[in-house]
């Protein structure tokens, strides 16, 4: 975790001091009182619904080093008036801007391997996959969660201190210049694209943007650093010409320099063959075996071997709602609600219709935002695959998914296997009945849609059920 004096903080943020010492040493950054611990730097960041500044006492109370307010410092005089007069107290117009450039002050002084992970889905996975293999050989930090915005980078090279060996950043983005900006304060020697596909169209405006923006990442690299790319996408190509440093490609239909083949799912997972060497790891889906393989790339590039990383890939896990399995009593319930775009929706799609042995396969798919004037199209095209997959009764939720139900019917799918609720409240009121012992149900949407709450009652509802036989 990162050591900082007060001095450093101004020499590297331009804040400025308006009381206290500026000698004091800080063990850490906070932006969150509720996550504050005695001893961190507090920067108060502003949003549309709070004001950080209203949190400055709540943070001196928990032992914060110091604090940084919002300014100009005329206009926070009576609020450090209110502080402890031994407590260092920093004004900035500017604290998220302050933020990113505390943390690249910070990564000058890393002299490690930062490795950024980008696409339009899998990065999470794909990150928490590269720190488990590298946890092996390398002492490795990684983004908590899915800290992949200005706020969650810096916090992430925070993290890294004089024992780190390497360093996994997500980035995300929903408007063009984001991941460029995330570049310049993480200043990534290697990057990971694992895809380019339909998301955040509301703020890309269409799939070439999408790939433009991801392929900032690729940009950043420099020369003797390598990009990881996907050789099964239709951008990658130009994602190829948009950097100058090495690239390794992964596939699963044999085009990569590291290939996935003999792919198949079953109980325990899926099961592949890579470099003459037989793989097994706890997690389904086509999809799935692309992000193992981009990490596993990532080693490569990092001097490692397969036998040296291997090992690992028996403990994976997807992580909370992504495709998570609940044995529910009589049925099975994946949880993968949290978050959806086209590209995640059809490798759901995938996954479901390779399960076996259950009475029914259903679909539960909720809305999926930021698709802008393509969203209809998107989601009705969801609904074709759906049907013509197999899926046996899609479920869709919210008034988005009316296209995804007329695709289902389009696809071949009959009106009594295709049922479509408004909202999620009249979801959960209905759902619970149309599903049987035997199903195997899989629930997805986008976060804000709230489908969580759904795989709740599934689940109390036949657990409920299980128990009253």
């Amino acid at each position: 975790m990162i050591d900082v004096k007060i001095a450093q903080i101004i020499d590297s943020t331009g804040a400025q001091l308006l009381r206290g010492g500026d000698q004091a040493l800080a063990r850490g950054v906070s932006t969150d009182t509720r996550l504050l611990e005695g001893g961190e730097f507090f920067i108060a960041l502003s949003g549309p619904n709070f004001d950080g500044n209203a949190f400055a006492r709540e943070a001196a109370r928990r032992g914060a080093a110091g604090v940084m307010l919002r300014g100009p410092a005329a206009e926070v005089s009576e609020l450090v008036a209110d502080l402890p007069e031994d407590l260092a107290v920093l004004v900035h117009e500017q604290p998220r801007r302050a933020l990113s450039d505390l943390a690249s002050w910070h990564r000058e002084r890393l002299a490690i391997p930062v490795i950024g992970v980008t696409g339009s889905c899998g990065k999470t996975t794909t990150k928490n996959i590269l720190v488990e293999l590298l946890a092996l050989r390398r002492s490795v930090v990684g983004s908590p969660s899915s800290f992949n915005n200005d706020i969650g980078v810096p916090h992430t090279l925070f993290l890294a201190d004089r024992r780190t060996e390497a360093l996994v950043v997500e980035m995300g983005t929903n408007h063009p210049g984001e991941i460029a900006a995330l570049c310049r304060t993480a200043r990534p020697t290697a990057g990971i694209i694992t895809n380019v596909g339909a998301s955040h169209l509301e703020g890309l405006g269409c799939v070439e943007g999408v790939a433009d923006e991801k392929g900032e990442l690729a940009r950043s690299l420099p020369e003797d650093g390598f990009c990881v790319l996907n050789a099964d996408c239709r951008w990658t190509s130009k994602l190829r010409s948009m950097t100058t440093a090495r690239v390794i490609s992964f596939s699963v239909e044999g085009e990569g320099d590291l290939d996935a083949g003999d792919v198949w799912f079953h109980s325990g997972g899926t099961t592949m063959v890579v470099d003459g060497r037989e793989v097994t790891f706890p997690l389904l889906g086509l999809h799935n075996v692309q992000n193992l393989l981009a990490a596993l790339a990532a080693c490569l590039g990092l001097g490692l071997t397969l036998d040296e990383v291997l090992p690992a890939v028996s403990r994976l896990s997807g992580g909370r709602r992504r495709m998570e399995r609940i044995d529910a009593g009589d049925m099975t319930v994946f949880d993968d609600t949290y978050n959806a775009n086209p590209e995640s929706a059809r490798a759901s799609v995938r996954v479901l219709a390779g399960l076996y042995g259950y009475r029914r396969r259903v679909l539960v798919l909720g809305d999926m935002l930021e698709l802008g004037e393509l969203s209809a199209e998107l989601h009705h095209a969801v609904g074709v695959e759906a049907a013509r997959a197999g899926i046996d009764l899609l479920v869709c939720v919210g008034d988005l998914t009316r296209a995804t139900a007329a695709g289902a019917l389009e696809g071949g799918l009959d009106r009594e296997q295709t049922l479509h609720y408004p909202d999620l409240e009249a979801a959960l009121g209905a759902v619970c009945g149309e599903l049987g012992a035997g199903d195997v149900v899989l629930i997805k949407g986008s976060r804000r849609i709230g489908l969580e709450r759904l795989v709740e009652r599934v689940v109390a509802d036949a657990a409920e059920r299980g128990g009253a036989q």
